[in-house]
């Protein structure tokens, strides 16, 4: 099915497109799709694991840590600050840091 015919099957809500069967992406590489995902759970207010889940996605797709902690600054003027705001400390245990312990360093050595 070409991207035409895939757009007007989500258009109409095709019943052919079972949300039992796992939809993926023909056009996009896996660290691009990877990162779309992680944009999309700080839009819809993801729970924290499922970021677990995505990080693992996306690193292992090849995107760095800087790429997906961008993701937080490149969805603000969708989502809102409040909605970054509230995503990142999920994304930043995700990634192995605890946002919320003072001995946890910034990359340049600072600490909060």
């Amino acid at each position: 099915m070409d991207y035409i015919d895939r757009l007007r099957r989500f258009a109409v809500n095709d019943a052919s497109l079972d949300p039992e069967r796992q939809l993926e992406p023909t056009s996009l590489d896996a660290r691009t799709t990877a990162v779309a995902r992680l944009a999309a759970l700080v839009a819809v207010g993801g729970a924290e694991p499922t970021y677990g889940s995505l990080v693992d996605a996306a690193v292992s797709a090849g995107a760095t840590t800087a790429e997906i902690v961008d993701v937080l600054t490149a969805v603000v003027p969708i989502v809102g600050l409040p909605g970054v705001v509230a995503a990142a400390p999920k994304l930043a245990l995700a990634l192995g840091h605890d946002p919320f312990d003072a001995d946890d360093a910034f990359a340049d050595g600072t600490r909060r």
